[in-house]
């Protein structure tokens, strides 16, 4: 009877192992938003465009166009 009861719970934890292991893990968040191929290059024309109306050059250029996408791929939709 002993046997019997422990070869039971044996089987039932091995069959709830294998059960817990084999279901799929869920699939990841994606970090940031997705924007395609053409939305960054309109993001990149509008930067460029602000940059040149207030006639920036250089550095200051490239700072103010780095700011500019990242904050417009952090922008809501």
């Amino acid at each position: 009877m002993l046997r019997t009861m422990t070869s039971a719970v044996i089987l039932s934890l091995a069959i709830a192992t294998g059960a817990a292991l084999a279901q799929t893990p869920p699939a990841p968040a994606p970090t940031t938003s997705p924007t395609s191929p053409m939305d960054k290059e309109a993001i990149s024309k509008s930067c460029s465009d602000q940059a040149n109306a207030q006639k920036l050059r250089g550095k200051e250029r490239k700072k103010f166009r780095r700011e500019c996408k990242r904050a417009a791929r952090k922008a809501p939709n």
